[in-house]
């Protein structure tokens, strides 16, 4: 069983600074893409920010040059560090993870429970 276990979110300012964490731990044999979305109050989750295995990123238009991901395959951990945050960031925040199981040959996506991200003004 694969999990993916978010971290990191909480209350903060606006033009500040949060990193977020997202941990996969279980029976992993490949992590391939990675990623993180969101998911505001009465409006459909949207991507934020996806790393691909290659290295190659992309961001929203709302996040560039705030926003960057990144992440540690030593440790199956994938980050979002937001900078210069503003208040409509403000959302539920999701990783997600495009993993091979061990025991079978196809890729799978996982979410993580989310974790929430306030800015206030």
């Amino acid at each position: 069983q694969v999990q993916l276990v978010e971290s990191g979110g909480g209350l903060v300012q606006a033009g500040g600074s949060l990193r977020l964490s997202c941990e996969a731990s279980g029976s992993i044999r490949s992590i391939n893409a990675v990623g993180w979305y969101r998911q505001a109050p009465g409006k459909q989750r949207e991507l934020v920010a996806t790393l691909s295995s290659g290295g190659s990123t992309n961001y929203a238009d709302s996040v560039k040059g705030r926003f960057t991901i990144s992440r540690d395959n030593a440790k199956n951990t994938v980050y979002l560090q937001m900078n210069n945050l503003k208040p409509e960031d403000t959302a539920v925040y999701y990783c997600n993870g495009v993993i091979i199981p061990i025991g079978t040959v196809t890729w799978r996506g996982y979410w993580g429970q989310g974790t929430q991200v306030t800015v206030s003004s």
